[in-house]
């Protein structure tokens, strides 16, 4: 099932528990659309709200769906009534930089990143964030290739990793929460043991030849990526195996990915300007073991304490979209609703 929004979208997200689901785009326009749960007739577009003066970047459903919260480049973050289209409350200045990316962090409180590396010392945009519930803990990545985890009981950052060759461009925790995933630029994933984030226990380096976009838990063991190339796989972790590539946006890049609130339905946006909804039950149907590569296993490094990372090793960066503007500087920490 295809959605044609016209423009490129950078944001999507499934309403907690209707069949509901939202796409933020590039022009600043938020889309609320209504889909059938068997995927036999196209969805339904219940809402356009021109929402920013500049790209809206991220959209998270909150207060059990009861509002849309949408981030944008112009800085600001609005909160939308889902059933009328009206506004709730507005911040024009939540960050002093252009806002990248939003993530749940209880059903009335969201966390967000910005281009300027906002949420820790960054010295780049926060491309992905990551919530580990029992920890009470936010998980970080960034264009200037850290990792870095935000006490949200302490308020403050509690480490980061050293800067890596590439920048990190996603992030999901698995295993339990014993291990974070992070997506590079490169297409290797790096994967981080809990407690030991100086450096990667291991890395995964076969999965894709380009950028891995977009990630997507689906259990403790496996994911979903979404690279530059347009390709979707299901990827197993521990042992780090291709299972299969599971769906396409026809060479363009993936930018974002989601479950609906069943797991029955996977969304995904791309710079072809299309919403695509799949039914995950027959792609994960003929699923198998295709190909295996296990990384090198390094698990020895001691519990990170430093929130100073080192500036040794420092990758060069491109941005290759124009979600990602890079204004360099740091800032403190959240925003919140």
């Amino acid at each position: 099932m295809e959605v044609n929004l016209e423009k490129i979208p950078f944001g999507i997200d499934f309403h907690p528990s209707s069949q509901l689901v939202s796409a933020a785009l590039i022009t600043g326009d938020i889309h609320l659309y209504r889909y059938a749960a068997a995927l036999d007739s196209s969805p339904q577009r219940l809402l356009q709200l021109h929402a920013h003066q500049e790209s809206c970047r991220a959209v998270r459903f909150i207060n059990n769906g009861q509002a849309i919260v949408s981030a944008s480049a112009d800085c600001s973050i609005l909160a939308t009534d889902v059933e009328t289209g009206t506004q709730i409350t507005r911040l024009d200045n939540a960050h002093d930089d252009a806002i990248y990316t939003l993530i749940n962090v209880t059903e009335s409180t969201i966390a967000s990143g910005d281009d300027a590396g906002c949420i820790k010392p960054h010295e780049d945009y926060v491309s992905d964030i990551t919530f580990a519930a029992d920890a009470m803990k936010l998980i970080g990545t960034s264009g200037d290739g850290t990792l870095s985890v935000c006490s949200l009981r302490r308020n403050k950052v509690q480490t980061c990793s050293e800067f890596s060759e590439e920048e990190l461009t996603s992030v999901v925790l698995v295993k339990n929460g014993q291990k974070v995933v992070c997506g590079s630029q490169s297409g290797t994933l790096l994967l981080y043991s809990w407690g030991y984030f100086k450096d990667c226990s291991d890395r995964f380096v076969d999965l894709s030849p380009n950028s891995v976009d977009a990630m997507l838990k689906l259990d403790e063991d496996r994911i979903i990526t979404g690279s530059e190339n347009g390709i979707i796989s299901l990827v197993g972790i521990l042992p780090n195996k291709i299972i299969q590539p599971i769906a396409e946006h026809s060479e363009y890049p993936v930018e974002r990915l989601a479950l609906s609130h069943d797991k029955k339905i996977l969304g995904s946006i791309s710079h072809d300007q299309t919403l695509k909804l799949w039914d995950l039950d027959e792609l994960l149907q003929d699923t198998g073991d295709v190909q295996k590569t296990v990384g090198s296993d390094s698990d020895d490094d001691e519990m990170d304490v430093d929130a100073n990372p080192s500036s040794s090793n420092k990758g060069s960066k491109s941005k290759n979209t124009s979600k990602r503007n890079p204004m360099g500087g740091s800032s403190t920490f959240f925003a919140d609703l």
